[in-house]
């Protein structure tokens, strides 16, 4: 049998309990070689981004990728996202939400090569506006 991860199902459980109440939506992010997102707003290897309906376009929170377009700094980007790469989905409102811990299923591996790293700190979020 596939042992499909949990991640994506509660990205958006979190997504439609926000949207259900109200609330503003948020992906926390960790930026990858495979994930898209501009650039100019990745800090600290990190971005924060709205998925309200007023936020972004034809979003799909699909099972291994999070995709959609939206407007940064007034132009337009299809965004790309890898669910093993997200950090926590929450409201922007309240802070309510979930945080995935490192070595979850479906997190991002430790890098290879056996090179000796300090533990990974909590994750922090925090929000942009």
């Amino acid at each position: 049998m596939n042992d499909l991860s949990t991640r994506p199902y509660l990205i958006r459980a979190i997504h439609d309990w926000c949207v259900d109440s109200g609330l503003t939506p948020y992906l926390a992010v960790r930026v990858n070689e495979q994930t898209v997102v501009p650039p100019a707003y990745v800090k600290d290897g990190e971005i924060v981004l709205n998925l309200s309906s007023g936020a972004v376009r034809n979003l799909e929170l699909g099972n291994e990728i999070i995709t959609c377009s939206g407007r940064f700094g007034g132009a337009s980007f299809d965004l790309m996202v890898p669910v093993n790469a997200v950090i926590g989905v929450f409201a922007k409102e309240t802070g309510q939400g979930l945080v995935f811990q490192a070595g979850e299923a479906g997190a991002p591996p430790p890098s290879a090569g056996g090179e000796s790293k300090s533990p990974p700190s909590k994750p922090k979020l925090t929000i942009v506006k």
